[in-house]
């Protein structure tokens, strides 16, 4: 594996019954980097991430997760990792602290509360903290799930298609929270069916389709496959994501209230 590969995956299959998922899959996903895995529905994103996490076997072909084999050293690769799935996997009778002190305590930590203390701050949700999760907005139920998977301080992160759901704004949060992990050093596999999504945040995207990756690049290389539109001049109108958020008066930056 190369040196700056937080992750390399070689050739891998797998078939459920005769329905082929995986037809060889390879990607490289380098160190401290944000990686997209984009397609459909059904493409098979979520079966790799599985496999990846040693939550699945594959049926050929190899794969490592920061320098460890995935079919033989599995143990490793799980004190090595965190997966966020697409629905947050959060206590909602508990508090925002309570979540993570809990957490920290069930991976045998010291300084349970301390740890909390600093993650909370970190995903802007110190003023909410002793509130329910049940009263928690989707962005904010995210954030904590996204910030309860880092305690350990895990050198690779899985999410599984994490803005499933979410409206606009929480969207936004979210995906900060994602640029806040690359630029602390965590390498970030995503996936999702967004294409804005993978544009946004991606330093390389690989297009999972039928089973195989068809294009893998910077955005910029992707954008080269296809030739130049002609230019006309157009009056610029806004998005309709300018437009909710002007008119909802919200900076999506800004931590969500009761």
């Amino acid at each position: 594996m190369r040196n700056d590969a937080a992750i390399r995956v070689r050739g891998l299959e797998k078939s459920f019954d005769e329905l082929h998922v995986l037809r060889g899959v390879d990607i490289d996903v380098d160190r401290g980097s944000i990686f997209a895995l984009l397609g459909s529905n059904g493409a098979g994103k979520t079966t790799v991430v599985r496999i990846l996490a040693t939550l699945l076997k594959a049926d050929a072909g190899t794969a490592e997760v920061h320098g460890f084999d995935v079919a033989t050293q599995a143990g490793d690769v799980r004190e090595s990792i965190s997966l966020t799935g697409q629905f947050a996997a959060v206590d909602d009778v508990l508090t925002g602290r309570e979540n993570l002190v809990l957490v920290a305590r069930l991976r045998h930590l010291t300084g349970a509360r301390a740890i909390a203390e600093q993650l909370l701050a970190r995903f802007q949700l110190t003023d909410a903290a002793d509130r329910k999760v049940s009263t928690y907005s989707g962005g904010m139920r995210r954030r904590l799930d996204i910030s309860m998977s880092l305690i350990g301080d895990p050198p690779v992160v899985f999410l599984d298609e994490p803005t499933t759901g979410l409206d606009p704004e929480a969207r936004l949060e979210v995906w900060q929270a994602v640029r806040d992990l690359a630029a602390g050093g965590t390498t970030v596999l995503l996936t999702t069916q967004y294409l804005d999504e993978a544009e946004q945040l991606a330093d390389r995207i690989a297009i999972l389709h039928g089973g195989r990756i068809i294009e893998n690049g910077t955005l910029a290389e992707l954008k080269r496959l296809l030739p130049p539109a002609k230019v006309e001049y157009v009056e610029k109108q806004p998005t309709l994501e300018d437009v909710f958020l002007r008119l909802v008066g919200r900076d999506a930056t800004r931590e969500d209230q009761p």
